[in-house]
């Protein structure tokens, strides 16, 4: 299991576009993904569980992956909370 720390930098925070994205990047790992935000823990892979983040730039974020691929997860999926691709 991996755990690191983030800081959301997508100018538009993260609305259902976003999201969706988000979404489609963490799915393409067999490794399970998840955010934490606060007391709040959701599956990345779920569009649903994601917008109850309601995650906007500037919040911390915690990226957690464990699985065969969870390191290559949590690169990309930290690269997409801050960039956005």
């Amino acid at each position: 299991m991996i755990r690191q720390e983030v800081v959301v930098q997508m100018d538009a925070g993260l609305d259902t576009r976003p999201i969706a994205l988000l979404v489609q990047v963490a799915s393409q790992f067999r490794a399970e993904t998840s955010i934490e935000s606060g007391n709040r823990h959701v599956n990345a892979k779920s569009i649903m569980g994601m917008m109850t983040l309601g995650l906007t730039e500037g919040d911390e974020v915690t990226i957690v992956t464990s699985g065969a691929d969870e390191q290559e997860a949590m690169e990309r999926v930290a690269s997409f909370l801050r960039t956005g691709k």
